[in-house]
């Protein structure tokens, strides 16, 4: 078969429809990671425009620009699309585009997830700017500090926009993040082991790990206060047995790693473009990596350092001071890392180096910052003022901006199969970098004078009138060279010439391939046998194209791929991915119906939606199923490989790790909230304590012994060839006795709304039971297609992952009934 003769059947296999109608219905990596990308720059428009509305507020004393309110909803907004509309989002894109094309591989893990995921992030943001534009949006800051945002104190829906539309954009992230953990360490070109990925896959998995296990105590923050704001659950309110320094705890939990969530793949960025731009290898890819794995693991033992003037008492200021400062030695390595790659290389000074080099300059002076904010005495004094704004700016802006600009400028050519022509892009740096030191080094100077952050006013005896309209100007000189820069790249999409296919004479894959790259990615797929494979087979593109890789033969029409060991890169299953469909994006819309239902206070309508995302969920997953064994399948290379369907543990089985990692942070979240309250907060004893029942207690135990057991058996019989049926049915049961436990366990709970007590209990059963509700129905769904002939000793993917969800819901569930009944046995 020759090349174009490929090209064209392979297209017209992995091809979206053609016109608008495409954007519902793709799942191809190649149009989500644009359209992520394109809808996050929008909203990074959209959030810059009302960055300089707040430095036209700042600019005079006493501006009469925009009132309090007013005020309060533009900074809010700024925040909210920058950190979770436009950073994280972008992150999410740049991965989905490229992570296939870098890892040899021709689609992400799950690429039905990542069309919901897509969806669920631009209905959550639409949602947000919605209300923006009616005057409604979150006003109380984007980090939403109880008792500010309790009904209390910020009556109205507006922080209701706030905590219910987050969720849902997170639903992307958490989507995204178990999308990219699933691909880098399953999905890869045979050959590729772990130590030969590029440097940039591993930033993509540490990242995606860290959203796992980063993002869901911010969700259960968002949920707690929804519910208290809702229904007078009173988890904030001390009076009531809550404490509002919960929610700071909950949210920074979250938030600091966030900042690094945000940095490493900037850094990503960096350790894949530097080494092209200074004509040599990564120096020290084994010690960035170690950095990059420490910075992750030490990002979630620092949160504390944003509540220093919470009362905390002197002996956590110590740890947590102590462990700011010690964050920066794994930043120092991969910056001296950096540098030494430039030693070693001949710097070329392209547009996207740079912007490297702005990021050196930028982050190196928020990270010194950030080392000054680590020091309790100097933090007092300085805590929340404009000083940490303009810290924050230097990290995040230096931090990631820089390198994303950097990233764009770099792979432009591939996305758009074209080069520069116009040169406007080493003005607008200029511009953005001289307009950001502007901007934000006065920042600081009117920081340490005093200034407040989030003040809407201030009287000219202050004396930051100068300062103040310094930073407005270069915020507006900033504003300009970030125009100049979108401009360039519309200018270098709609204008430029024709570019050859690797420009910048790169040794990474994804310049292995015809750019724009097409739908199916690579014609056939490599055998990795180094970091570098186009500096090692300068001619592997036309190799790959020719067919003479893996799967270089498209047949019946099937999206196939393969699936590698996780430490080796050694070929272990054949992989076959599911077509063009609109189910995700009327999925993410049922989802959109519950939360905005919620919102709305619609309650009647919450069933429903519920049910038709059960509903579509069924859908999803039944199409998944084979009627017929499959054969062992011809790779290439005379090699066979089995079928993802029949191994024990197949994609869905990674997915499911992954999701029930992020699903088990959530549950640690709740746990420590009912601890922290139970030692911390004023108001406890409660009035009224749980009253046991043995009873409910042993009852629940043995349903949550009992079903995982029968799953256990399950999968025995079925792997010996006989019928499995019984024992599922008995796993079901066992999940429904426990479901019936937790639901007892929220009918006999005390009063919700007299103190945080009750109301912790009735959220805790309530998550063993909605786990529950969702073991039965996995078990439900398995029953049936044993009954219905989609199972066999040799298709046996299913059982692995319901035994898997049977299992977490049991041990969850059986911790619940176990806090709650000996709570009232203790007191």
């Amino acid at each position: 078969m020759r090349a174009l003769e490929r090209h064209r059947k392979l297209s017209a296999i992995w091809a979206s429809e053609t016109g608008f109608r495409g954007w519902f219905s793709t799942v191809n990596h190649n149009d989500l990671g644009r359209m992520f990308l394109f809808t996050a720059f929008l909203f990074f428009i959209i959030g810059g425009l009302l960055a300089m509305l707040i430095r036209v507020q700042l600019a005079t004393p006493h501006s009469a620009f925009a009132g309090p309110e007013i005020y309060n909803q533009i900074f809010t907004m700024h925040g909210t699309v920058m950190m979770f509309l436009f950073a994280i989002p972008t992150f999410e894109g740049l991965a989905i585009y490229l992570l296939p094309k870098l890892l040899g591989t021709r689609d992400l893990a799950f690429p039905r997830l990542t069309a919901y995921g897509f969806w669920c992030y631009a209905f959550g943001g639409t949602m947000l700017i919605v209300a923006m534009v009616f005057g409604i949006a979150p006003d109380g800051g984007w980090f939403m500090y109880p008792p500010l945002s309790s009904a209390i104190h910020s009556p109205g829906i507006n922080a209701d926009f706030w905590l219910i539309g987050i969720t849902f954009v997170e639903i992307s992230a958490i989507a995204a993040a178990v999308e990219i953990t699933v691909s880098v360490l399953k999905y890869r070109a045979p050959g590729m082991s772990l130590e030969k990925m590029p440097i940039f896959a591993w930033y993509a998995l540490v990242t995606a790990l860290m959203i796992l296990t980063g993002f869901p105590p911010l969700i259960l923050g968002s949920v707690l206060l929804e519910l208290e704001r809702a229904f007078g659950l009173p988890f904030f309110q001390a009076d009531l047995g809550g404490d509002s320094l919960l929610w700071q705890h909950l949210f920074w939990l979250f938030g600091h790693p966030e900042v690094y969530i945000i940095f490493l793949p900037a850094a990503g960025v960096i350790s894949t473009v530097l080494p092209v731009m200074c004509r040599t290898t990564l120096l020290g890819y084994g010690w960035i990596v170690s950095a990059a794995l420490a910075l992750a693991f030490l990002s979630f033992g620092l949160w504390v350092h944003h509540m220093f003037t919470t009362g905390i008492p002197h002996l956590g200021l110590a740890f947590f001071s102590a462990a700011s400062t010690l964050v920066a030695v794994p930043t120092g390595v991969q910056i001296f890392a950096w540098i030494g790659t430039m030693w070693k290389g001949r710097p070329e000074l392209h547009l996207p180096m740079l912007h490297i080099l702005g990021f050196f300059v930028t982050f190196v002076i928020g990270g010194l910052t950030g080392v000054m904010v680590a020091v309790v005495p100097f933090d007092w004094q300085a805590h929340d003022t404009a000083f940490i704004t303009a810290h924050l700016h230097y990290v995040l802006f230096g931090g990631f901006v820089f390198p994303i600009f950097a990233g764009i400028y770099y792979w432009l050519p591939h996305f758009t199969g074209r080069r520069q022509f116009f040169r406007l892009g080493e003005l607008a740096f200029a511009l953005v970098f001289s307009g950001f030191h502007i901007t934000f080094l006065a920042m600081h100077w009117a920081g340490l004078l005093g200034q407040r952050r989030r003040i809407s006013a201030y009287a000219p005896e202050d004396g930051w009138t100068t300062i103040n309209l310094i930073s407005s100007v270069g915020s507006f000189i900033l504003a300009i060279g970030i125009a100049m820069i979108l401009i360039d790249v519309l200018l270098h999409v709609f204008t430029a010439r024709r570019s050859r296919r690797n420009p910048w004479n790169a040794s990474t894959l994804e310049w292995a391939m015809i750019t724009p790259a097409p739908a199916y990615t690579f014609a056939s797929l490599p055998q990795v046998s180094s970091r570098d494979p186009l500096a090692r087979e300068p001619e592997l593109a036309t190799t790959l194209a020719r067919g003479e890789g893996f799967l270089g033969t498209p047949r019946d029409g099937l999206r196939e791929t393969l699936a590698v060991d996780s430490a080796s890169g050694r070929p272990e299953m054949h992989v076959l991915y599911p077509a063009n469909t609109r189910l995700p994006i009327i999925m993410s819309a049922v989802t959109g119906l519950f939360f905005l239902s919620l919102l709305l206070k619609f309650y009647w309508i919450v069933p429903l939606a519920l049910a038709g995302v059960i509903v579509l969920a069924w859908k999803w997953v039944r199409s998944l199923g084979l009627r017929d064994d499959p054969a062992m399948q011809p790779v290439g290379h005379d090699l066979n490989l089995p079928s993802s369907a029949t191994v024990e543990r197949a994609p869905g089985w990674w997915g499911s790790v992954f999701l029930l990692t992020a699903n088990g942070t959530f549950f640690a979240a709740l746990l420590f909230g009912f601890a922290f309250l139970w030692t911390v907060a004023p108001g406890w004893p409660p009035p009224v304590w749980f009253t046991p029942s043995v009873a409910e207690l042993a009852l629940g135990v043995a349903g949550a012994v009992i079903a995982p057991l029968a799953m256990r058996r399950a999968i025995r019989r079925n792997r010996a060839g006989d019928a499995p049926l019984f024992s599922v049915l008995i796993a079901l049961s066992g999940s429904a006795v426990l479901g019936i436990a937790c639901a007892a366990l929220m009918l006999r709970a005390p009063a919700p709304t007299e103190h945080a007590y009750g109301s912790t209990l009735l959220v805790l059963g309530g998550y063993g039971l909605f786990h529950a509700i969702i073991a039965a129905l996995m078990g439900g769904f398995l029953a049936r297609q044993i009954r219905c002939g989609y199972t066999s000793a040799k298709r046996r993917a299913a059982f692995p992952i319901v035994a898997l969800w049977v299992k977490y819901t049991s041990i969850t569930g059986a911790i619940i009934l176990l806090a709650a009944h000996l709570s009232g046995m203790l007191s």
